[in-house]
C-alpha cells in the first residue's frame, strides 16, 4: 500500500492532520478551525475537505451542523486499519510507545497465526508451497540488507495467510504487515537477533507435511523468538506477556 504521503498535496495533507490527531496534538472531542488550518497547510478548502473525508471512514473525525467537524474519541477510531497502524508508528515519540503497540500487536498474531497456520497445513497447495519456499529462501539472503530482508519476512506470512484460502484471514496481513515492518526496522538496528531461518524452515516444513499439530507448535515458537529478539533490543529479556510481532534476520529480524 503506497503511504499517503506519496500521493501528491492530497495524500500529504492526509498524512500531516492524521498524525496531529493520534499523537493527541489535534485531541479527541477538539474542533477543527478549517480556515486557519487551510492557511497553515498551505492547501485549497476542498483539498482539506477530501483529506478530512479519509479520516472519516477511518473513523477519527465527523462532521454535524452547528459544531462543525471534530476528532471522535479513540475507542471509535479504526485501530486495525493499515494506515491508521503505520501513522501511529510513523509518529511514536519514545521506545515505550512502540513496544507498547508492539506487544499488542504481537498479541492479535497469536491469536490469528497459530490458527491460520493449521488451516494452511491442511489446504495449501503447491503454488502455495513455492511461494512459501521463494520467501524462506529470500530470506537467507544476506546480500539484499535489511530491506530484503523485511520483504522476504513479509512474504512469507503474507504466502502462508494466502495458503489457508480464506479472503478474510488473507486480509489480515495488512494488520500483521504494520507490525512486522515496525519491528523489523527495530530489530535490524541491533546485532543480537537469532537467525530466523530455522524457525521459519519448521514452519513450512510442517505445512508441506500437512501437519497442522506441529505447524502450530512450529509458529508459537516462531513468535516466542520474536518476542526474545525485541526484549533484546529494548535491553532485557522478556517475562511479560505474549508474543509480540516480527522477525528477525541473521542478528537483524524476521519473525
Amino acid at each position: 500500500m503506497t503511504p499517503y504521503a506519496r500521493r501528491g498535496v492530497h495524500g500529504q495533507t492526509v498524512e500531516t492532520l492524521a498524525r496531529r490527531v493520534l499523537s493527541g496534538e489535534i485531541p479527541e472531542g477538539a474542533t477543527l478551525d478549517l480556515v486557519s488550518l487551510q492557511g497553515e497547510l498551505d492547501v485549497s478548502l476542498t483539498a482539506l475537505r477530501e483529506s478530512l473525508k479519509v479520516l472519516a471512514a477511518k473513523g477519527m473525525v465527523d462532521a454535524r451542523q452547528k459544531r462543525g467537524t471534530f476528532v471522535r474519541p479513540r475507542s471509535d477510531w479504526n485501530l486495525l486499519d493499515a494506515d491508521v497502524l503505520r501513522w501511529q508508528f510513523a509518529g511514536s515519540t519514545g521506545t515505550g510507545t512502540d513496544l507498547a503497540l508492539l506487544r499488542n500487536l504481537g498479541e492479535v498474531r497469536g491469536i490469528i497465526e497459530p490458527a491460520a497456520v493449521r488451516l494452511a497445513a491442511e489446504r495449501r497447495t503447491g503454488a502455495d508451497l513455492d511461494a512459501l519456499e521463494a520467501a524462506l529462501t529470500a530470506m537467507g539472503e544476506e546480500e539484499g540488507g535489511a530491506a530484503h530482508a523485511v520483504e522476504a519476512d513479509l512474504a512469507f506470512h503474507r504466502a502462508l495467510l494466502a495458503a489457508t484460502h480464506n479472503e478474510l484471514l488473507e486480509r489480515m496481513e495488512m494488520v500483521i504487515e504494520s507490525g512486522l515492518a515496525h519491528r523489523d526496522e527495530i530489530v535490524h538496528s541491533s546485532l543480537h537477533g537469532e537467525d530466523p531461518v530455522p524457525s521459519h524452515r519448521a514452519v513450512l516444513d510442517a505445512v508441506r507435511d500437512q501437519d497442522p499439530e506441529t505447524a502450530e507448535r512450529a509458529m508459537r515458537a516462531l513468535l516466542a523468538q520474536a518476542v526474545r529478539d525485541l526484549d533484546r533490543v529494548h535491553g532485557s529479556e522478556s517475562d511479560t506477556g505474549p508474543a509480540t510481532t516480527g522477525d528477525t534476520h541473521n542478528g537483524s529480524s524476521a519473525q
